[in-house]
């Protein structure tokens, strides 16, 4: 199913970026660095049509039935502060943040997407998810994938103490971030861009918008259609603006 957004207004953008991963590599750090996301998020407030949050919010994120993960409190605020002014924003859950059920979408009216979902976003259509788990290989993050996102296993996962449960989660989250930290694109090789190309063949979309792996690149993948990572957030604060017209990758500098 395709998703349209209403007419962008003259002078209005869309907003994507991912990987924040808050609560990594410590608290400071972590602190930090959500200041920084808060105040872009501000700057970009009178400009936002619509923003969208492309997974890895947080290194880790689960909802116990009554209870949130500790901290984030600037962020949420600021994400209610802008559902409440009528900017809508999505978020794309990622493999550290998956757990996330229906805190966001009640408290904050923020729609939360587990799939990759295709968008026409004023004349343009684009793809967007995070982007684990998508393409050929990579079997044994597949095979933990579906066991995470078991429901019966998220149950057994919520009686867990949450500092049990939590402690458990930062070990394997630190391991999953590293393994998907890429270095340099091979557009030959890249497992996202191979699935982009292949979707492609299949499905025309002007614009695939993903996360995950942590360097920002843009590809053509034909003369229509373009591939755009974002980047991350732990050094590099990278993030895309779709003006109505095309897609630019930027880095925000405080």
């Amino acid at each position: 199913m395709i998703r349209t957004f209403e007419h962008i207004q003259n002078g209005k953008n869309i907003y994507f970026a991912s990987d924040f991963h808050l609560g990594t590599p410590d608290y400071d750090s972590s602190l930090k660095r959500e200041k920084k996301i808060v105040k872009w998020l501000s700057e970009i407030t009178p400009q936002a049509a619509a923003i969208f949050l492309v997974g890895d919010i947080f290194d880790f994120w689960f909802e116990y039935k009554h209870t949130i993960p500790k901290g984030y409190a600037r962020l949420q605020g600021k994400l209610a502060e802008l559902a409440d002014s009528g900017i809508p924003i999505t978020i794309f859950t990622g493999n550290h943040d998956m757990w996330m059920f229906d805190y966001f979408s009640k408290e904050f009216g923020i729609s939360v997407k587990h799939q990759s979902e295709s968008y026409l976003l004023g004349n343009a259509l684009f793809f967007i998810g995070h982007g684990d788990g998508l393409g050929a290989g990579d079997h044994a993050y597949k095979f933990y994938k579906k066991i995470f996102s078991n429901r019966f296993c998220q149950w057994l996962f919520g009686w867990l103490h949450p500092n049990i449960g939590m402690s458990i989660a930062k070990y394997w989250s630190k391991k999953s971030r590293l393994s998907s930290e890429a270095r340099n694109i091979d557009q030959e090789a890249e497992w996202l861009i191979k699935y982009c190309r292949k979707k492609e063949d299949q499905d025309h979309h002007d614009y695939y918008i993903f996360g995950h792996r942590h360097l920002a690149v843009e590809v053509n993948l034909n003369d229509n259609s373009r591939y755009i990572n974002l980047g991350e957030w732990i050094q590099e604060c990278t993030y895309a603006v779709f003006n109505g017209d095309h897609v630019e990758l930027k880095k925000y500098e405080e």
